[in-house]
């Protein structure tokens, strides 16, 4: 089985990008990849799922929805680089979350890395 490093570094409200990167992450999961998620510097934002979506405030739907659901496709724990363990948006995160060192060793331990 492929194993698979997603880092996901856009915030939360910013664009589509973000929708695509995380459909793609879970396509991934669907279809066999173990797959596991790092969010940095944006993406933390991510973690706030208390947003409500306003149509005239925000030019894209709360990309934190589709984190919500990341336990039904086998993508919790989200990994955090320990450097952030006290952010705000990780601080008062409901999801279940790891918080590790991003380094060559954890690199490593995949066979592949996407970087979105």
């Amino acid at each position: 089985m492929k194993t698979v490093l997603v880092i996901l570094t856009q915030p939360n409200l910013s664009s589509l990008q973000v929708h695509e990167s995380l459909s793609a992450t879970m396509v991934l999961a669907t279809f066999g990849c173990e797959v596991k998620v790092l969010l940095q510097d944006g993406a933390l934002s991510l973690l706030a799922s208390e947003l409500e979506f306003n149509q005239l405030q925000h030019a894209f739907k709360i990309a934190s929805n589709m984190v919500d659901s990341f336990e039904f496709y086998d993508l919790t724990p989200i990994l955090i680089e320990k450097k952030n363990r006290s952010h705000s948006f990780v601080a008062g995160s409901e999801q279940e979350l790891e918080f590790v060192e991003l380094n060559t060793s954890l690199i490593q331990q995949f066979d592949h890395v996407l970087y979105w």
